[in-house]
């Protein structure tokens, strides 16, 4: 298989070869995660596309490093795009399921706003995820950032289904204290 840095100097040769490369290494991963947003193959391979587009019209002048997350990124943000626009016509998905779990967790997103911005939240979440183990950590952040089921979480990490969802359910009273301790819940 290709290495990232292979599959960038093909972006900035403009070489159409460097997409699918890119589709080859990271294809499955970016259609798995649109999958579990979207809840819809078809709207996942759209998302997909565009996200591959997104890339090709990034790179350059960026060199993205590690191009994994860079490209999860892009395809997330795309998939919560179509996600938000299918919620507004009220259809579901694996993510909206993620998304009541822990929203109990975070206070209304008029408050937060109000209270402290975006970016400091994101740096409290994170000090957070640094006193899980790693083992929670990978549990939490497949959950709740790639949006797999409790299944496949337990199919990746060698748990069972009920064991992940003990563990989740502890990791998300343990953020909910966490960040009433730091005065973000209100």
């Amino acid at each position: 298989m290709i290495d990232d840095e292979k599959i960038i100097e093909m972006f900035f040769e403009r070489s159409e070869q460097g997409i699918r490369e890119l589709d080859i290494k990271y294809g499955k991963a970016c259609h798995n995660l649109s999958y579990h947003i979207v809840g819809s193959r078809q709207y996942a391979e759209e998302c997909v596309n565009d996200a591959y587009l997104g890339a090709w019209n990034a790179i350059p002048p960026a060199r993205p490093n590690p191009l994994l997350s860079y490209l999860l990124k892009i395809v997330r943000n795309i998939s919560l795009k179509i996600y938000w626009r299918k919620e507004a016509a009220k259809r579901s998905s694996h993510y909206t399921i993620a998304l009541e779990e822990i929203e109990a967790c975070i206070a209304d997103q008029k408050n937060i706003e109000e209270e402290i911005e975006v970016r400091e939240l994101a740096c409290i979440i994170e000090s957070f995820l640094d006193t899980l183990t790693i083992e929670n950590r990978v549990i939490f952040m497949r959950r709740y950032w790639f949006s797999d089921s409790y299944k496949d979480i337990a199919e990746f990490v060698g748990l069972s289904e009920k064991n992940i969802s003990v563990r989740l359910t502890r990791i998300r009273e343990k953020m909910k204290q966490y960040l009433i301790e730091r005065e973000v819940f209100v």
